[in-house]
Protein backbone atom coordinates (compact mmCIF):
# COMPACT_ATOMS: atom_id res chain seq x y z
CA UNK A 1 0.00 0.00 0.00
CA UNK A 2 1.45 3.56 -0.69
CA UNK A 3 1.87 5.68 1.76
CA UNK A 4 0.04 8.46 0.35
CA UNK A 5 -3.98 8.45 0.32
CA UNK A 6 -6.34 10.10 -2.45
CA UNK A 7 -8.23 13.04 -0.62
CA UNK A 8 -11.29 14.56 -2.42
CA UNK A 9 -12.47 17.28 -2.02
CA UNK A 10 -15.39 17.68 -4.62
CA UNK A 11 -16.57 16.62 -8.10
CA UNK A 12 -17.19 19.32 -10.57
CA UNK A 13 -18.13 20.19 -14.18
CA UNK A 14 -15.37 19.72 -16.38
CA UNK A 15 -15.26 23.50 -17.64
CA UNK A 16 -12.59 24.62 -19.99
CA UNK A 17 -9.69 26.00 -17.74
CA UNK A 18 -10.62 23.63 -14.78
CA UNK A 19 -7.25 21.92 -15.53
CA UNK A 20 -5.80 25.49 -15.46
CA UNK A 21 -7.29 26.39 -12.20
CA UNK A 22 -6.45 23.58 -10.45
CA UNK A 23 -2.87 23.76 -11.09
CA UNK A 24 -1.19 26.45 -8.59
CA UNK A 25 -4.02 25.04 -6.00
CA UNK A 26 -2.17 23.89 -2.75
CA UNK A 27 -4.82 21.94 -0.92
CA UNK A 28 -4.66 19.59 2.71
CA UNK A 29 -0.95 19.34 3.75
CA UNK A 30 -0.19 21.85 1.50
CA UNK A 31 -0.17 19.04 -1.34
CA UNK A 32 -1.22 19.98 -5.28
CA UNK A 33 -4.42 19.61 -6.08
CA UNK A 34 -5.25 17.38 -9.84
CA UNK A 35 -8.33 17.04 -11.57
CA UNK A 36 -9.19 12.93 -11.70
CA UNK A 37 -11.75 12.54 -14.66
CA UNK A 38 -14.54 9.98 -15.47
CA UNK A 39 -13.14 7.63 -18.45
CA UNK A 40 -17.07 7.72 -19.91
CA UNK A 41 -17.71 11.14 -19.45
CA UNK A 42 -15.45 13.71 -19.30
CA UNK A 43 -17.68 16.32 -18.78
CA UNK A 44 -17.73 15.06 -14.62
CA UNK A 45 -14.14 15.57 -13.00
CA UNK A 46 -13.31 14.77 -9.38
CA UNK A 47 -10.66 17.20 -7.29
CA UNK A 48 -7.87 15.53 -5.48
CA UNK A 49 -4.71 15.68 -3.81
CA UNK A 50 -2.70 13.25 -2.09
CA UNK A 51 -1.96 13.25 1.57
CA UNK A 52 0.04 11.43 3.94
CA UNK A 53 -1.66 7.75 4.74
CA UNK A 54 -0.42 8.02 8.50
CA UNK A 55 -2.45 10.59 9.26
CA UNK A 56 -5.56 9.78 7.61
CA UNK A 57 -5.78 5.74 8.07
CA UNK A 58 -8.85 5.29 9.84
CA UNK A 59 -7.33 5.01 13.38
CA UNK A 60 -4.96 8.56 13.08
CA UNK A 61 -8.39 9.97 11.79
CA UNK A 62 -10.67 9.80 14.38
CA UNK A 63 -7.24 11.06 16.86
CA UNK A 64 -6.86 14.01 14.65
CA UNK A 65 -10.70 14.83 14.37
CA UNK A 66 -10.55 15.64 18.06
CA UNK A 67 -7.55 17.70 17.74
CA UNK A 68 -9.17 21.28 17.09
CA UNK A 69 -5.90 22.91 15.58
CA UNK A 70 -5.34 20.24 12.90
CA UNK A 71 -8.98 19.70 12.17
CA UNK A 72 -9.36 23.70 11.84
CA UNK A 73 -6.25 23.90 9.18
CA UNK A 74 -7.82 20.99 7.02
CA UNK A 75 -11.26 22.44 6.82
CA UNK A 76 -9.45 25.50 5.81
CA UNK A 77 -7.58 23.78 3.09
CA UNK A 78 -10.60 22.01 2.32
CA UNK A 79 -12.56 25.35 1.92
CA UNK A 80 -10.01 27.03 -0.04
CA UNK A 81 -9.38 24.23 -2.88
CA UNK A 82 -13.85 24.63 -3.10
CA UNK A 83 -13.96 27.92 -3.27
CA UNK A 84 -11.49 28.43 -6.09
CA UNK A 85 -13.09 26.15 -7.98
CA UNK A 86 -16.59 27.84 -7.61
CA UNK A 87 -15.01 30.56 -9.41
CA UNK A 88 -14.67 28.77 -12.62
CA UNK A 89 -17.61 26.01 -12.42
CA UNK A 90 -20.77 24.12 -10.89
CA UNK A 91 -18.99 22.58 -7.98
CA UNK A 92 -20.33 19.47 -5.52
CA UNK A 93 -18.62 19.84 -2.37
CA UNK A 94 -17.61 16.40 -0.46
CA UNK A 95 -17.03 15.50 3.40
CA UNK A 96 -14.43 16.89 4.91
CA UNK A 97 -11.39 14.01 4.88
CA UNK A 98 -12.96 12.01 2.31
CA UNK A 99 -10.26 9.43 1.56
CA UNK A 100 -9.51 7.22 -0.97
CA UNK A 101 -6.62 4.32 -1.55
CA UNK A 102 -5.50 5.83 -5.05
CA UNK A 103 -6.88 7.80 -7.72
CA UNK A 104 -8.20 4.67 -9.66
CA UNK A 105 -10.36 4.02 -6.59
CA UNK A 106 -11.26 7.70 -6.94
CA UNK A 107 -12.24 7.42 -10.40
CA UNK A 108 -14.12 4.00 -9.82
CA UNK A 109 -16.91 6.25 -6.94
CA UNK A 110 -16.94 8.48 -10.16
CA UNK A 111 -17.91 6.09 -12.40
CA UNK A 112 -20.33 4.24 -10.17
CA UNK A 113 -22.27 7.64 -9.64
CA UNK A 114 -22.02 9.53 -12.53
CA UNK A 115 -25.69 9.96 -12.81
CA UNK A 116 -26.46 10.88 -9.76
CA UNK A 117 -23.60 13.49 -9.79
CA UNK A 118 -24.52 15.02 -12.99
CA UNK A 119 -28.64 15.28 -11.72
CA UNK A 120 -27.04 16.87 -8.29
CA UNK A 121 -24.08 19.49 -10.43
CA UNK A 122 -27.53 20.28 -12.57
CA UNK A 123 -29.61 20.96 -9.98
CA UNK A 124 -26.83 23.16 -8.11
CA UNK A 125 -25.91 25.11 -11.34
CA UNK A 126 -25.95 29.12 -11.14
CA UNK A 127 -27.32 28.50 -7.23
CA UNK A 128 -25.65 30.06 -4.75
CA UNK A 129 -25.85 29.11 -0.50
CA UNK A 130 -26.57 31.69 1.94
CA UNK A 131 -26.30 30.93 5.77
CA UNK A 132 -28.94 32.68 8.01
CA UNK A 133 -28.68 32.71 11.34
CA UNK A 134 -31.30 34.38 14.25
CA UNK A 135 -30.03 35.27 17.66
CA UNK A 136 -31.74 36.47 20.93
CA UNK A 137 -30.34 39.05 23.30
CA UNK A 138 -33.12 39.27 26.56
CA UNK A 139 -30.56 42.19 27.27
CA UNK A 140 -31.08 44.15 24.60
CA UNK A 141 -34.56 44.58 24.68
CA UNK A 142 -36.11 47.30 26.79
CA UNK A 143 -37.37 46.53 30.32
CA UNK A 144 -40.67 46.79 31.70
CA UNK A 145 -41.32 49.74 33.57
CA UNK A 146 -40.17 49.47 37.21
CA UNK A 147 -43.11 49.18 39.82
CA UNK A 148 -42.31 50.43 43.31
CA UNK A 149 -41.81 47.48 45.83
CA UNK A 150 -40.94 49.99 48.97
CA UNK A 151 -44.14 47.46 50.36
CA UNK A 152 -42.87 43.93 49.90
CA UNK A 153 -40.60 41.87 51.23
CA UNK A 154 -37.15 41.12 49.56
CA UNK A 155 -38.61 37.74 48.85
CA UNK A 156 -41.70 38.93 46.94
CA UNK A 157 -39.47 41.93 45.73
CA UNK A 158 -37.50 39.52 44.30
CA UNK A 159 -39.41 37.15 42.47
CA UNK A 160 -41.61 39.97 40.81
CA UNK A 161 -38.26 41.03 39.52
CA UNK A 162 -37.62 37.47 38.41
CA UNK A 163 -40.87 37.20 37.00
CA UNK A 164 -40.48 40.52 34.84
CA UNK A 165 -37.10 39.07 33.31
CA UNK A 166 -39.01 36.11 32.44
CA UNK A 167 -41.59 38.19 30.68
CA UNK A 168 -38.99 40.19 28.86
CA UNK A 169 -37.54 36.46 27.31
CA UNK A 170 -40.81 35.65 26.44
CA UNK A 171 -41.44 38.35 24.21
CA UNK A 172 -37.97 38.55 22.81
CA UNK A 173 -38.28 34.39 21.84
CA UNK A 174 -41.80 35.64 20.19
CA UNK A 175 -40.40 38.32 18.73
CA UNK A 176 -37.76 35.89 16.85
CA UNK A 177 -40.57 33.77 15.62
CA UNK A 178 -41.95 36.58 14.22
CA UNK A 179 -38.30 37.38 12.39
CA UNK A 180 -37.86 33.16 11.47
CA UNK A 181 -41.38 33.62 9.52
CA UNK A 182 -40.10 36.52 7.57
CA UNK A 183 -37.02 34.97 6.64
CA UNK A 184 -38.89 31.54 5.96
CA UNK A 185 -41.32 33.53 3.99
CA UNK A 186 -38.68 34.85 2.04
CA UNK A 187 -37.00 31.36 1.40
CA UNK A 188 -40.26 30.33 -0.21
CA UNK A 189 -40.24 33.39 -2.61
CA UNK A 190 -36.75 33.31 -3.64
CA UNK A 191 -34.76 30.03 -2.77
CA UNK A 192 -34.73 26.54 -4.19
CA UNK A 193 -34.17 24.72 -1.23
CA UNK A 194 -33.45 24.66 2.91
CA UNK A 195 -32.01 22.97 5.28
CA UNK A 196 -31.80 23.13 8.80
CA UNK A 197 -28.91 22.74 10.70
CA UNK A 198 -28.09 22.39 14.98
CA UNK A 199 -28.14 25.51 16.25
CA UNK A 200 -25.05 26.69 17.56
CA UNK A 201 -24.37 26.33 21.53
CA UNK A 202 -21.05 26.38 23.69
CA UNK A 203 -17.46 25.75 21.64
CA UNK A 204 -18.90 26.22 18.36
CA UNK A 205 -20.95 29.24 19.41
CA UNK A 206 -17.51 30.67 21.40
CA UNK A 207 -15.58 29.69 18.00
CA UNK A 208 -18.19 31.54 15.83
CA UNK A 209 -17.90 34.82 18.17
CA UNK A 210 -21.53 34.93 18.72
CA UNK A 211 -23.32 37.29 20.24
CA UNK A 212 -26.61 36.11 22.32
CA UNK A 213 -28.03 32.86 21.75
CA UNK A 214 -28.70 31.28 18.51
CA UNK A 215 -32.38 29.97 18.22
CA UNK A 216 -32.32 29.34 14.20
CA UNK A 217 -29.54 28.23 12.12
CA UNK A 218 -30.87 26.73 8.68
CA UNK A 219 -28.88 26.94 5.12
CA UNK A 220 -30.88 28.30 1.64
CA UNK A 221 -29.77 27.41 -1.96
CA UNK A 222 -30.63 30.51 -3.84
CA UNK A 223 -30.46 31.22 -7.62
CA UNK A 224 -27.57 33.94 -8.63
CA UNK A 225 -30.47 36.13 -9.95
CA UNK A 226 -31.83 35.86 -6.58
CA UNK A 227 -29.52 36.57 -4.26
CA UNK A 228 -30.19 40.22 -4.18
CA UNK A 229 -33.84 40.19 -3.33
CA UNK A 230 -33.28 37.10 -1.08
CA UNK A 231 -31.15 39.33 1.10
CA UNK A 232 -33.22 42.46 1.09
CA UNK A 233 -35.98 40.39 2.77
CA UNK A 234 -34.05 38.73 5.51
CA UNK A 235 -31.78 41.58 6.24
CA UNK A 236 -34.62 43.40 7.12
CA UNK A 237 -36.65 40.10 8.95
CA UNK A 238 -35.72 41.87 12.83
CA UNK A 239 -36.59 45.42 12.04
CA UNK A 240 -38.94 46.41 14.57
CA UNK A 241 -38.26 43.60 16.89
CA UNK A 242 -36.31 44.12 20.17
CA UNK A 243 -33.75 41.99 21.21
CA UNK A 244 -33.39 39.73 17.98
CA UNK A 245 -30.57 39.43 15.38
CA UNK A 246 -30.76 38.19 12.14
CA UNK A 247 -27.15 37.22 10.49
CA UNK A 248 -26.70 36.41 6.68
CA UNK A 249 -23.66 34.77 5.80
CA UNK A 250 -22.14 33.47 2.45
CA UNK A 251 -22.44 33.24 -0.92
CA UNK A 252 -20.66 29.92 -0.35
CA UNK A 253 -20.26 26.50 -2.43
CA UNK A 254 -23.41 24.59 -1.66
CA UNK A 255 -22.21 22.67 1.15
CA UNK A 256 -25.54 21.76 3.00
CA UNK A 257 -27.46 20.90 -0.65
CA UNK A 258 -24.36 18.16 -1.81
CA UNK A 259 -24.61 14.42 -0.85
CA UNK A 260 -21.45 12.67 1.03
CA UNK A 261 -20.30 10.42 -1.22
CA UNK A 262 -20.49 7.15 1.47
CA UNK A 263 -22.30 7.00 4.77
CA UNK A 264 -19.41 5.51 6.56
CA UNK A 265 -16.85 8.47 6.45
CA UNK A 266 -14.12 9.25 4.38
CA UNK A 267 -11.81 6.82 7.02
CA UNK A 268 -14.13 4.03 5.51
CA UNK A 269 -13.32 5.24 1.97
CA UNK A 270 -9.68 4.88 2.77
CA UNK A 271 -10.10 1.52 3.58
CA UNK A 272 -11.53 1.11 0.33
CA UNK A 273 -15.19 0.58 1.77
CA UNK A 274 -17.55 1.24 -1.60
CA UNK A 275 -19.80 4.62 -1.18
Amino acid sequence: MSDLLTYAYAVVRNAEGLRETTAPLRGVADSPVSLVTDTGDDQLGLVVSHVPGQDFQEDALKQHLEDLEWLEAVARAHHGVIEALAERTTVLPLRLATVYLDDNRAREVLEAGRTMFAERLARLSEHVEWGVKIYVEPSAAPAAPAVPAADLTPGRAYLRSRRQQQSVRDTVYQAAQKAAERVEAAGRKHASDRVRHRVQQGLLADAAGAVGENVVNDAYLVPLKRCDDFLADVTHAADGLDGVRVEATGPWAPYSFAMPLDESGGAAAAEGAPP
